[in-house]
């Protein structure tokens, strides 16, 4: 309950922004995350963002239909389809981005810088020594 109310208290902050610009907080996730190569591949998208398969299908389809997203077949692979940032979910990144760090900066002078990273270092700690409990494991998609 503590992990989930530290995050609900510093995701409300990103999730107010993120609705001025007509974003869902799991868009913001898709987005982001194509912002960091120029395609991806479903199944990789979905391992990035901790989004289960259907969830992730919704997503796009939306997304597409916004003109944030751009899908195209795999050439080798005409099964699977890779993902990519239109222009238009270029400029939106661009554009939310700088909130979305000014949020982040004031999360880290509030809590310290310090001890924002060794908070992080403690979750990625907990998250490896979490993988292959259960059915999951470290890179198990959540909805």
């Amino acid at each position: 309950m503590s992990l989930l109310r530290a995050r609900e208290s510093v995701m409300r902050h990103f999730r107010k922004s993120l609705r001025e610009f007509g974003v869902t907080e799991q868009q913001w996730r898709v987005l982001r995350a194509l912002s960091t190569k120029p395609q991806m591949e479903v199944a990789e998208l979905a391992r990035a963002t901790f989004l289960l398969g259907p969830s992730l299908s919704r997503i796009l389809v939306d997304l597409d239909q916004r003109g944030l997203i751009l899908r195209e077949p795999d050439p080798a692979d005409l099964r699977r389809w890779m993902i990519s940032l239109s222009p238009s979910g270029t400029e939106l990144i661009d554009t939310v981005t700088p909130v979305s760090e000014a949020i982040y900066r004031e999360i880290s002078q509030r809590f310290g810088e310090d001890k924002l990273g060794q908070l992080q270092d403690l979750l990625a700690e907990l998250e490896e020594a979490m993988a292959g409990i259960g059915n999951g494991g470290p890179n198990a998609p959540v909805d």
